[in-house]
């Protein structure tokens, strides 16, 4: 038996439907915080516009609407996953990546965060740019095989000679996976969304659309501003100190082979 808190009308409410409706307000609010500034909230519009014409066509008894949408109805699933296929995709990695999933994953890797850390600032103080992507679970080879493969063993004095601006390896970004630096001069995609809330280059934009796609973590060296960035799940960390970046990096960083198998 359900415990009856009060009534609206002839409708009783219970504490169960209270936590229903908080429970489903907070999903509704993180997914329109997740969609929000990318194509997905376009086209969840356009999908919400056509149920609803769905709905009211056999009212009006639109008869050859309503035939329309009957038999389209089989591949709604189907068009639903293609359409928001990496919408998806960065739904499950958040889930996979929340503070909830950490909590029982054992965060390594000081050492090579410790050096990162170090050529980023070293980096900033010499007015050198940078792109650094930290491979996690999703996997990387398409771009890495875009660049040139290193496989070397993780130093600030190594980062900070690539990207030197007479280095041959300075453009574009390094990408590292566990202890190594897998491959330098990698070449990031760069979405179609609208950044244009974003005031800063391309290495910016190229290192929020990497973490639109994947759970990467990528740092942005500001040649221009000489300040640091971290990309992560789609947002952008900015004017990050030494201390600070630790901290980002440490949270949300781990080991992870996965990308290159």
């Amino acid at each position: 038996m359900r415990f009856t808190l009060f009534h609206i009308g002839f409708l009783p409410v219970t504490i169960m439907d209270i936590l229903d409706i908080a429970v489903m307000s907070y999903i509704i609010y993180r997914l329109y915080k997740f969609l929000h500034g990318s194509r997905g909230v376009q086209m969840l519009v356009g999908l919400i516009i056509i149920l609803v014409a769905s709905s009211i066509a056999p009212l009006f008894q639109m008869k050859g609407i309503t035939w329309i949408f009957e038999n389209l109805r089989t591949i709604w699933l189907v068009a639903f996953v293609i359409l928001f296929q990496p919408e998806i995709r960065r739904l499950l990695i958040n889930i996979g990546q929340s503070r909830l999933v950490r909590f029982f994953v054992k965060v390594t890797g000081s050492k090579v965060i410790d050096q990162i850390v170090e050529s980023a600032v070293a980096l900033c103080d010499r007015g050198y740019g940078a792109l650094i992507v930290m491979a996690r679970e999703t996997g990387l080879r398409p771009i890495i095989e875009t660049g040139t493969r290193l496989q070397a063993e993780v130093s600030s004095a190594l980062i900070i000679s690539i990207f030197n601006p007479r280095s041959p390896l300075h453009d574009g970004a390094i990408i590292i996976q566990g202890d190594l630096i897998e491959a330098a001069k990698c070449l990031l995609p760069i979405s179609q969304d609208d950044f244009s809330h974003i005031e800063f280059g391309t290495r910016h934009k190229a290192a929020l659309t990497l973490s639109q796609e994947t759970d990467a973590l990528i740092i942005v060296v500001s040649e221009e501003r000489g300040k640091i960035s971290v990309a992560a799940n789609g947002e952008l960390q900015r004017d990050l100190s030494a201390n600070e970046l630790k901290r980002v990096l440490t949270e949300g960083y781990r080991f992870s082979d996965s990308s290159l198998k």
